[in-house]
């Protein structure tokens, strides 16, 4: 197992040398998934290699650390710029396509665990028919865990239906009263050509003051979403031997990574065929 810093002496130098702007977080988030991928080599070699349940723990927790290290800077971000983490150009088009409040849909975690647990206990079937000794992999969840898993399970998505809630509320709040009221404000005003300096800020001031509230119902809405991810995460390792953990984060660092590539791969075809040119995902810009 390499030896790396920490995931916050590493990736807190990303942080502090940019500004909290779209862009920085998308130069952070280049550098979280380069430390990502480093982890999944790390998980692979615990996989196949005999190592003590004190190392597998240590690379366990270090693992979750980079994730909890993940939501602790994008909180920051979100409290500059929530708009910019509905929309982000980090991401390909297709995991845009997929995110579920700014983000991953936590109850996804748990169709994590079952497919590649049953994918792996297919692929043991004729050692367990045989009676031989199997691996402590997620092909082997005990009846007890499974028990554990559905309850969680349960709770994860009663709240992640209360967060959608919310949000279908908010997004509602677009054509309220106040909104209605400053939309038509605005296209009386350029239909009368009353666009001087005065006026143009009178009115860039009441759109602010308009659209502040929307903003903050967004990030408190967020950061519930965040904290429900962080949480399902937790609370799955926790309920999984550290062998299993081992297969179970490897499993959502491959999909996470690949994903991914293939979104910036097949977005990138589409640029050069001059499909969807507005959003770009260039890790460099």
């Amino acid at each position: 197992m390499s030896m790396l810093p920490s995931s916050g002496m590493h990736l807190s130098q990303c942080a502090e040398n940019n500004n909290f702007e779209g862009e920085s977080f998308h130069k952070f988030f280049e550098c979280w998934l380069a430390e990502q991928n480093q982890h999944l080599e790390d998980l692979i070699a615990a996989e196949s290699t005999n190592q003590t349940e004190e190392q597998i723990q240590s690379l366990i927790n270090r693992v979750v650390e980079h994730y909890e290290y993940y939501y602790k800077t994008k909180s920051r971000w979100t409290n500059e710029d929530v708009l910019a983490m509905f929309s982000p150009t980090w991401r390909s088009s297709l995991e845009e396509a997929f995110l579920w409040i700014g983000g991953w849909r936590p109850s996804m975690a748990f169709h994590l665990l079952y497919s590649k647990s049953g994918l792996q206990f297919e692929a043991r079937l004729n050692e367990l028919i045989q009676g031989l000794k199997t691996c402590d992999d997620l092909g082997e969840i005990s009846a007890f865990q499974l028990s554990q898993f559905d309850e969680l399970q349960r709770r994860t998505i009663r709240e992640e239906r209360e967060i959608t809630d919310m949000m279908a509320k908010h997004q509602e709040t677009v054509a309220d009263a106040s909104m209605v009221e400053l939309s038509h404000v605005a296209s009386e005003m350029i239909r009368g050509n009353e666009t001087g300096d005065n006026e143009n800020r009178e009115l860039e001031d009441k759109v602010e003051s308009t659209l502040v509230p929307k903003e903050e119902g967004l990030e408190k809405i967020l950061m519930k979403g965040d904290d429900l991810r962080l949480r399902t995460l937790h609370d799955i390792v926790n309920i999984l031997t550290p062998k299993q953990a081992i297969h179970f984060l490897i499993a959502a660092a491959e999909l996470h990574l690949r994903l991914h590539e293939w979104g910036k791969k097949k977005d990138a075809r589409k640029g050069n065929q001059g499909i969807g040119e507005g959003k770009s995902h260039n890790p460099s810009s």
